[in-house]
């Protein structure tokens, strides 16, 4: 479990990596407010292609950024979130909010 945080061009980007629970909710969420408070970006990314369970903490987890970043005038996006996780992220209502992107991370074709 973990979270690696990357800024450019002034978009904080949080790939998370692991399991998403109440246990390791807290460690990924104060490690990205510290980063968006410290360097106040204009967008985050919050990478979910490396998550592989996540339960109603992550709901919290993306809500709370979302209230964050709002505040600071900024917007969030959600990329990359598993197939398994989609039926919780529809349930939950957060897809009404237009923060989830399909990141398409695959090369075009060359002929």
């Amino acid at each position: 479990m973990g979270v690696k945080i990357s800024l450019q061009d002034n978009k904080l980007t949080a790939l998370i990596e692991g399991d998403i629970d109440h246990h390791t909710a807290k460690e990924i969420r104060e490690t990205i407010d510290n980063c968006v408070e410290n360097y106040v970006p204009r967008q985050l990314k919050l990478d979910f292609s490396g998550v592989q369970f996540m339960d109603s903490s992550g709901i919290g987890l993306i809500m709370g950024r979302f209230k964050l970043i709002s505040s600071l005038k900024g917007t969030l996006k959600v990329i990359n979130i598993p197939k398994n996780l989609e039926r919780m992220i529809k349930l939950s209502g957060l897809a009404k909010l237009g923060i989830f992107e399909e990141e398409d991370k695959r090369k075009p074709c060359r002929r």
